[in-house]
């Protein structure tokens, strides 16, 4: 399924084996998602699991993005059908759902994004029949991209099952609570050989199954370094890090 103005989905472009890269929203607000929508990113991700709005303040900020070629994700709080369906309504072209840790758990998550016979996500998408065609609803099952996220000692060790289950779009590795759950301590940017074994791990398996290999990253360089390891959607940081980090930098700079 084709976008508006022509381009290519997200999955389309996953497929391909595209380097995305992905910005991070915890700002709650609109403007500031059009500011980073027009950035450049290929992609941005509301974060409303530990982003300060819910689902309310995400759709202006979905609204926002979307005047752009930016593609749309929300990452949710949970696994939570319905929840997972208004997103999509809304116009969301990928949905992360956070601790993934079964092939049964990761189903119920293809299955929340997915119309029957394939899934069972209730009709209605008010918002996404606008923006992305009145067809929508026939063909949003090759459009959309359901992302289950590895951030769990349990999920690592299931992570072949998880993404051999039909329908997966991408893996997307959450670094600082996988490191709590391995480790006992959440870490970002892991520079030691058995962290990065673990996230090749993943690679590996998403290969395997032919879908792509997503994560966080806090800085540019891990992020490249990401990338060379065979990722192929890569987050950058987040809005609030990255104006915290140009903010103390101009104060810096000045004082200096």
């Amino acid at each position: 399924m084709t976008p508006p103005g022509g381009r290519s989905s997200l999955r389309d472009r996953l497929a391909r084996g595209e380097a995305l890269l992905n910005g991070w929203l915890h700002v709650p607000s609109p403007f500031s998602a059009e500011v980073m929508a027009h950035a450049g990113w290929d992609a941005l991700t509301l974060d409303t699991q530990h982003g300060p709005f819910d689902f309310t303040g995400a759709v202006p900020m979905i609204q926002a993005i979307q005047t752009t070629g930016t593609h749309v994700l929300a990452r949710v709080p949970g696994l939570d059908a319905g929840l997972i369906g208004k997103f999509l309504d809304a116009g969301a072209e990928g949905v992360i759902c956070p601790v993934i840790e079964t092939r049964a758990e990761c189903e119920a998550f293809v299955a929340a994004c997915r119309y029957p016979p394939h899934g069972s996500r209730s009709f209605g998408p008010t918002r996404a029949a606008l923006h992305f065609g009145a067809d929508y609803g026939t063909r949003a099952d090759a459009l959309v991209v359901p992302m289950p996220m590895i951030e769990t000692a349990r999920g690592l060790e299931n992570v072949d099952e998880i993404a051999g289950v039909p329908g997966v779009g991408a893996l997307f590795v959450g670094p600082g609570d996988l490191s709590l759950s391995l480790d006992g301590e959440a870490r970002l940017d892991r520079e030691d050989k058995g962290f990065l074994e673990v996230l090749a791990r993943v690679v590996r398996a998403a290969q395997a199954h032919r879908v792509a290999a997503g994560i966080f990253t806090a800085s540019p360089g891990y992020a490249r370094r990401m990338l060379s390891l065979g990722y192929t959607f890569v987050t950058v940081s987040s809005d609030a890090r990255l104006l915290a980090a140009a903010a103390g930098a101009a104060i810096r700079e000045v004082r200096a």
